[in-house]
């Protein structure tokens, strides 16, 4: 009886990320290589829209609500719950030292 259960293993399709999976990783990839996490709101806010708009084109499948989420997701990502503005005025100072 086990070796059935093994052949019904092999025969499941693995589990493959998703547009969205793909989209969101990109996402994520993206704020932290473009260095949007330290600019001011306004410029995050044209930055993701610009991103979310280039990631709808990339990622045809994705629905509007989906490009929706993700633009809310990355705007949650680029504001922490702890601000990194003082460490970022403490290096303005040290580099200026």
């Amino acid at each position: 009886m086990s070796r059935n259960r093994d052949r019904d293993r092999d025969r499941r399709p693995s589990s493959r990320p998703t547009a969205l999976d793909e989209a969101r990783n990109e996402l994520f990839s993206h704020i932290n290589r473009c260095g949007v996490l330290h600019a001011s709101e306004e410029q995050q806010v044209d930055w993701m829209k610009e991103t979310i708009e280039f990631l709808g084109e990339r990622y045809p499948a994705l629905k509007p609500k989906e490009l929706k989420e993700l633009e809310e997701i990355g705007m949650r990502f680029c504001r922490p719950v702890i601000s990194r503005a003082p460490a970022a005025a403490e290096e303005a100072e040290s580099a200026a030292a």
